[in-house]
């Protein structure tokens, strides 16, 4: 799957609230979407303006066929770090951070 699928998937995701949250340890300051600092709404912004150019995808470490998606971005001055997979029908996020 490209970024522009992959793009076009999260983000119905966060429109249709299918969005889950993976337990990790720092889940304060590793995932600002679980802990309700951003909304889905500045999410769904913050990746709607991601083109793509540092975007990566690798399989997950407990699960070769799970594919975990990361886009590094800029938006409104911060540097944005976004990690996460697919369960359907949900997107489920490991890190949302600056």
């Amino acid at each position: 799957m490209g970024f522009k699928a992959v793009k076009t998937r999260v983000l119905n995701c966060l429109a249709t609230g299918q969005v889950l949250h993976e337990e990790r340890n720092s889940i304060d300051i590793k995932n600002l979407l679980a802990t309700g600092l951003i909304s889905v709404e500045q999410a769904a912004q913050i990746i709607g303006r991601s083109s793509g150019a540092r975007y990566s995808s690798s399989p997950h470490h407990f699960d070769n066929d799970i594919d975990v998606h990361v886009i590094k971005t800029t938006f409104l001055g911060l540097n944005w770090y976004i990690k996460w997979y697919f369960l359907d029908p949900d997107s489920v996020f490991i890190s949302f951070h600056h």
